[in-house]
């Protein structure tokens, strides 16, 4: 099998790029698996999102030689700490939302990580939720890409662990054989874009845009969405702020 392994001539992209995120996990046995995962398929980089039991033994014990990931993973308070610096967010979820988000399954997931990862400098991180729940409609909107892991319609039950090995596995397959023309310019940064939602929502604000039939959660997730999909540069960013900065103050006409 080694022997097989050194003949094999991989062309492999950046594995430094890619984080995965476990959000708010419960079983420290997951944690373990989900590193074993990882690091079975050159992934390295581990954040963790209020942990509820870690460091841990069982942790540990279930990552059968991955410990070094364990030692290194970055722990945070909240998901847009462990989203500082990227510059595309996939949040893996199995159940379907009444909001639709940009949704893509697990391969498709991994051909716009190629292409993300294909310009010098940005980076990736794929989210995962909790064992109970997944991902909250919060958490999503802090994502580009909603990632679906197909199965089993009359039974699927998918352990975070296992759905990080899926993942995984899948973007290591499409690392080894995809090459894509590297981007021209570079994408707005997750906080680049939250610095623009975040001003964006106030100038609606100013302006009283919102109303009872524009209610302030739905509309922001929903712009959240039409941006998300658009993927916008820095420029680009750079440009929706400076208009936003010349919206002159709003006034009523008085009836």
């Amino acid at each position: 099998m080694s022997q097989q392994m050194k003949e094999t001539n991989y062309t492999l992209t950046p594995f430094d790029k890619v984080r995965i995120v476990m959000v708010n996990t419960t079983e420290p046995g997951n944690i373990g698996a989900g590193a074993r995962a990882m690091k079975n398929m050159a992934l390295s980089h581990l954040y963790l999102v209020n942990p509820s039991n870690f460091p841990s033994a069982v942790a540990t014990a279930r990552a059968s030689g991955a410990d070094n990931l364990l030692a290194d993973a970055t722990i945070c308070t909240t998901l847009e700490e462990a989203l500082e610096g990227v510059h595309l967010v996939i949040g893996a979820s199995a159940r379907q939302r009444s909001m639709k988000w940009r949704q893509l399954d697990v391969v498709d997931s991994c051909t716009e990580i190629q292409k993300t990862l294909e310009h010098e400098g940005q980076e990736v991180a794929v989210v995962f939720g909790t064992e109970r729940s997944g991902l909250t409609n919060e958490e999503l909107d802090l994502c580009h890409i909603l990632m679906t892991i197909p199965g089993n319609p009359e039974y699927f039950s998918l352990n975070v662990a296992s759905a990080i090995q899926v993942f995984a596995y899948q973007y290591f397959v499409c690392s080894s054989q995809t090459n894509f023309e590297p981007h021209e310019n570079t994408l707005a940064s997750f906080g680049e874009l939250e610095g623009f939602y975040k001003h964006l929502e106030q100038v609606l604000e100013h302006i009283e845009y919102f109303e009872e039939k524009r209610p302030r959660p739905l509309l922001m997730r929903r712009l959240r969405r039409l941006f998300g999909r658009a993927q916008p540069e820095q420029e680009e960013v750079a440009i929706l702020r400076g208009i936003l900065r010349n919206i002159k103050p709003f006034e009523k006409t008085k009836q």
